[in-house]
């Protein structure tokens, strides 16, 4: 009988480490995949190295930041869609494209099961599994943190570490933080820990990865330029640049000005409430910059119909249906509603600001002669007379029918 052939969403750290050896135990060829997001990490060979010393069938690493930035967050932007009208999304973005590439691996090696290591209280556990499901409604998925014996056997990191020693699995020596984060090159979050009591700072607490704060920003402003062409970012400055280095030098811009951290009590899908800091320089001003070219070129009612369903496309993101027919017909509605947004946008950063200096566009719907409130251009006020009597209409009549007390 063959051995059963598993791929693991592998990062290196403790809780996928154990169950690296874990699968094994229960008879699992293992074949560890690093997705690399643009994550911060010490050594990619020695996590490589890591998972081969432990056992795993295959190792291997693939690099997914350019993709992550072109095909995942730019359409997200492009939507200008927040959850919960502040979160960038930075997390939930990445995970239908880890599951993607794990099942690639998955059918290149013949697996027939995909494994993780989110809890079973968290959003990750729902991206994973229904963009795994939707791309092979076959495959096997293994949680082990919703598996009542993996849980018994480790109830905390003790039991972790225990396992580890036993196995010799190297663990890195650490102090533990006073919370968890998770990192890639769209943002940085952080939760759980200290960070549950809402008495405590979040933005005080926390170790910020990606940039200063306000306060320790410089004390002049700083400028940047950035070119869309049909609302994809383009040019940084004048030059011409791909997707991740648009994000990768707009974090550094960012971070350096105190861009984009923020602290919310957000409704995770499994239905409790939890609290996160988050830090994205380089989308935050990505966002601002895409709105104020819009604001030139996008007609009104299209803008609105795309402001109505931005929050939904944020939710889908968010809960994890990313391959679904409704989002592929809401990416083909906004690469449409996106094709004349192309222009340039110079803002000015400071201490965590950012303000518009200057705009144009070679479409833009702008008309300095309609809108000027001094006299002559083509608009003729008395035909707002008209315009207003047939606005007020219905009002008329209810008002005649049922008048309302004032």
């Amino acid at each position: 009988m063959s051995t059963k052939k598993c791929v693991l969403a592998y990062s290196g750290g403790l809780d996928t480490s154990v169950i690296l050896g874990w699968l094994q135990d229960q008879g699992y060829e293992v074949h560890a995949v690093y997705v690399d997001l643009g994550q911060p990490c010490e050594d990619r060979d020695a996590i490589m190295k890591k998972a081969r010393d432990c056992g795993a069938a295959s190792a291997r690493l693939i690099d997914v930041r350019e993709e992550l930035c072109r095909d995942f967050a730019f359409p997200v932007l492009a939507w200008q869609a927040k959850y919960e009208q502040i979160y960038l999304l930075g997390t939930s973005i990445a995970r239908p494209l880890i599951s993607k590439i794990c099942l690639q691996v998955a059918r290149e090696v013949g697996a027939v099961a995909y494994a993780h290591g989110a809890t079973g209280k968290g959003n990750d556990q729902c991206r994973f599994q229904l963009a795994a499901e939707a791309l092979d409604p076959k495959v096997e998925m293994i949680a082990p943190w919703r598996i009542k014996e993996f849980r018994e056997a480790f109830p905390g990191r003790t039991e972790l570490i225990a396992y580890c020693a036993e196995k010799n699995i190297p663990v890195k020596a650490s102090t533990a933080k006073p919370y968890s984060s998770d990192e890639n090159v769209l943002h940085i979050s952080y939760e759980a820990g200290e960070l549950e009591e809402l008495d405590v700072n979040g933005v005080e607490l926390v170790e910020f990865g990606m940039g200063v704060s306000p306060q320790e920003a410089p004390d002049e402003s700083e400028s940047v330029t950035i070119g869309f062409e049909s609302g994809v970012p383009t040019t940084l400055n004048g030059q011409a640049v791909n997707a991740l280095e648009m994000v990768e030098r707009l974090n550094d811009i960012g971070g350096r000005n105190g861009i984009g951290r923020i602290d919310m009590v957000e409704n995770r899908f499994v239905g409790m409430k939890s609290r996160g800091v988050y830090e994205s320089p380089g989308m935050t001003i990505l966002y601002d910059a895409l709105m104020y070219v819009e604001q030139l070129t996008m007609d009104r009612d299209l803008m609105h119909l795309r402001d109505r369903l931005a929050p939904e496309v944020a939710e889908m993101v968010y809960y994890g249906f990313w391959y679904t027919p409704k989002m592929d017909a809401l990416m083909s509605f906004i690469k449409q509603a996106q094709a004349v947004v192309t222009g340039e946008v110079t803002l000015k950063l400071y201490k965590g600001n950012i303000s518009v200096d200057s705009r144009s566009s070679p479409n833009s719907l702008y008309d300095a002669e309609i809108a000027t409130m001094e006299g002559g251009g083509s608009y003729n006020q008395d035909d707002a007379e008209g315009f207003l009597r047939i606005q007020g209409l219905p009002s008329r009549v209810q008002g005649s029918v049922t008048p309302r007390k004032y």
